[in-house]
């Protein structure tokens, strides 16, 4: 072939090419396209068990979505196989002393003290099977009562951790106010297409109150610009720090704590406990810290903002920078509609 001529099919096999991968850009991915919709059959579940033994499903919903989010979290843990998150050991389920390591007789695994459930009338307490793992933890919840107070004690009695009740009580109240599952909508934390700038400074050293890391990035704006929620989520605190002055924590259904400091102030009537909204404006952006309560002026106006992931055993920083763009990126879209 002459060298015009394998130029003339270079270039066609390039257009070809160019070509598929335009037309493959426009079509959803296979995941995509065929990945169904969790939330659906979640709340039938949550509903099914509360018409059937009157535990609210708001709280079912809760301890399932904290599980869910550490399976995300953490590499010893497998991924949920079903639609329900919660995990129960097998010896649990079974009984410490059991000898069948596969038992799925409800009255052998009685007999053990297994918390194993037939929860679907097969006649099965099949580990396996989201119903009667749903159902096996409702009753052991059931065990203590079915209101709030109880099954807080039921809820430590299970994870033996206090930070687990009070996440998963957090959520449950979250779904109780919306009653609805899907609430994973997001915001950027200031108004955007106002005067700001921020740069990826996550893990910078910071010298101030001794040697240590940047767990945030900061978004330098004008004093006293909005700071808004970034989440659903509860408020966990409100309050002064020498390092970050005026500061808010607010805990979302993904078990991660949204961190916002050096505010000039917080919005009227916001509380410990409060439910807010993305969007929602809970301060200004200020100056505060490095002292004192009071302490303003030693930095130029920025807000700090961190985020923090909860695994069921510790919490830790992580980068929030492609977060921040991204949910700048969507804001900006929704002010072009």
């Amino acid at each position: 072939m002459s060298k015009k001529g394998a130029a003339s099919l270079k270039k066609g096999l390039r257009f070809l090419l160019t070509c598929m991968v335009l037309l493959n850009s426009r079509l959803p991915t296979a995941s995509a396209a065929e990945t169904p919709d969790p939330y659906p059959g979640r709340m039938e579940l949550y509903k099914n068990m509360e018409a059937t033994l009157q535990i609210p499903w708001y709280y079912l919903a809760g301890a399932d979505q904290y599980e869910h989010n550490l399976r995300l979290s953490r590499n010893d843990l497998e991924p949920a196989k079903g639609l329900i998150g919660i995990h129960i050991e097998p010896s649990r389920w079974i009984g410490a002393l059991n000898p069948k390591l596969t038992d799925t007789n409800p009255l052998s695994i009685a007999f053990f003290g297994g918390l194993g459930q037939d929860g679907n009338g097969d006649g099965k307490a099949d580990l396996e099977n989201d119903t009667d793992r749903l159902y096996a933890f409702a009753k052991h919840l059931l065990y203590y009562g079915t209101d709030e107070d109880n099954i807080r004690i039921g809820l430590f009695d299970y994870y033996q951790r206090d930070k687990a009740v009070s996440i998963i009580i957090g959520h449950a109240h979250i779904y109780k106010k919306y009653d609805r599952l899907d609430l994973q909508e997001k915001a950027f934390p200031v108004p955007v297409r106002t005067h700001y700038t921020y740069l990826n400074t996550w893990g910078s050293a910071r010298g101030w109150g001794g040697r240590r890391i940047h767990e945030g990035t900061d978004v330098f704006a004008d004093y006293g610009l909005p700071v808004r929620s970034t989440c659903y989520g509860i408020i966990e605190m409100k309050g002064w720090n020498k390092f970050g002055g005026w500061r808010i924590g607010i805990r979302d259904l993904n078990n991660t704590y949204h961190y916002f400091a050096h505010l000039s102030g917080f919005s009227e009537g916001l509380k410990v406990g409060q439910i807010v909204e993305p969007g929602q404006v809970i301060g200004g952006v200020g100056s505060t810290g490095y002292g004192p309560p009071g302490t303003s002026g030693k930095f130029p106006p920025h807000l700090h903002y961190g985020m923090y992931k909860d695994n069921g055993i510790t919490e830790w920083s992580f980068d929030p920078y492609p977060y921040l763009k991204m949910w700048e990126r969507k804001d900006l879209a929704k002010k072009q509609k």
